[in-house]
């Protein structure tokens, strides 16, 4: 007892809600790996059938990572206004979080899932290499003039391998969602907290980019892309 007031220990929740953000961590780790998956698949030309499983997983996943999201919602959310009112009668917490638990989760919506971040994610890196493995099952089609036009396009597709910072052939490339260039994972982060150092913001380094704030949030790894070098790479040093 203090001051008539009894002190209340939230380590335990605090320690609850820890527990949980790891699940978050796990979670993000397998969608990762069924995203990985599922671009093998179509790089292996698998049937379409296993692709789809592996998009079930995702909004799988996705619901899973909701759910937590809510439940996390719900227990920080009410544990914030009892530190900060100090009720001298303390509710019963879990049938308090449960219910605020129950109304976030009334408010579910399929087209919840498929804003998921990864999930988005999932769907363009997909369509990408849905649309490379269909360029190379195609190209012994193509006649020679419009073979010309094709090798053009093959090298400027090959200068996108280059990150803008280094001048380098991309190794861990990472995909700017908002304008779509692709850098150099470590480059760009060094970039960005060298700009944040100076209390500025980082431009996009593409020549003629508009993009005047590049921020990591916006960084995501470009599988397709480092799949597309390494393809390129093997095919030169069979050519040799």
């Amino acid at each position: 007892m203090m001051s008539g007031r009894t002190v209340v220990s939230f380590g335990a929740v605090d320690s609850c809600i820890s527990s949980l953000r790891n699940c978050q961590f796990y979670i993000s780790t397998g969608m990762d790996v069924a995203t990985k998956v599922a671009l093998d698949l179509v790089q292996n030309h698998n049937d379409a059938e296993e692709v789809n499983e592996m998009e079930n997983v995702m909004l799988e996943y996705a619901a899973m990572n909701r759910e937590l999201n809510h439940y996390v919602e719900a227990v920080t959310g009410i544990v914030n206004k009892m530190k900060q009112d100090k009720p001298d009668t303390l509710p019963d917490l879990k049938n308090v979080v449960e219910e605020k638990f129950e109304a976030l989760e009334s408010r579910n919506n399929n087209l919840d899932l498929q804003r998921n971040v990864k999930y988005v994610i999932f769907k363009d890196q997909l369509k990408q290499m849905k649309a490379q493995v269909h360029r190379q099952s195609h190209s012994d089609d193509i006649p020679a003039l419009e073979q010309v036009d094709e090798d053009i396009a093959v090298t400027e597709s090959q200068m996108n391998f280059i990150c803008p910072i280094t001048q380098e052939e991309m190794k861990k490339p990472v995909k700017n969602k908002i304008c779509g260039h692709a850098y150099e994972e470590a480059a760009i982060l060094e970039l960005i907290q060298h700009k944040e150092q100076r209390k500025k913001k980082a431009r996009c380094p593409r020549v003629g980019c508009n993009n005047l704030h590049v921020k990591k949030s916006d960084l995501v790894p470009d599988e397709v892309l480092k799949r597309a070098i390494s393809s390129q790479n093997k095919q030169s040093q069979s050519t040799r």
